[in-house]
């Protein structure tokens, strides 16, 4: 599995740079609220110009958001894995990003900044076929101790990691 991340400048980073560098942005200006946000989304494998059925590529987004004022983001690739179904797909999406915010969690839990909120973003909403899927993905990250935001609100997913998939 793919443990380097891609900067949003287009160096490439192990998460523990990234935490380095998420730090270094959150000291900048200590007074202020912001977000950590991971979000995963994938799509069908693309082969010679045709979808390739049972196959998909990730891409799991580290969004820093300093509220109110601009941010910066990272992101991998996870080149693609067998899946059967769109349900088996949106399922690892969220398990990719569980795996990312526990981790980034662990970080920073020790570190002193009082104002920062996690979330998970997912990428299904009440239009489409995910539509059914809500609660339970939902109810994943929540058993995990994260928020979690679905469409319109999950632009870690729908904006950010949809961008590089």
């Amino acid at each position: 599995m793919n443990t380097f991340f891609n900067s949003s400048y287009g160096f490439q980073m192990s998460l523990e740079q990234v935490v380095q560098e998420v730090v270094r942005f959150m000291e900048a200006d200590r007074q202020r609220r912001y977000k950590l946000i991971i979000g995963t989304d994938s799509d069908v494998v693309h082969e010679n110009g045709e979808k390739q059925r049972g196959k998909a590529d990730f891409v799991t987004a580290i969004v820093i958001h300093r509220v109110g004022n601009g941010g910066r983001y990272f992101w991998r690739r996870i080149p693609y894995q067998p899946m059967a179904s769109l349900r088996q797909r949106m399922y690892q999406e969220v398990m990719y990003s569980l795996e990312i915010a526990k981790t980034l969690f662990g970080y920073f839990r020790q570190a002193s900044f009082p104002f920062l909120d996690f979330e998970i973003h997912v990428d299904v909403g009440e239009n489409g076929e995910t539509k059914t899927m809500i609660q339970e993905l939902v109810s994943m990250i929540r058993a995990n101790n994260f928020e979690a935001k679905t469409k319109p609100e999950s632009y870690a997913a729908t904006k950010v990691a949809d961008r590089h998939v």
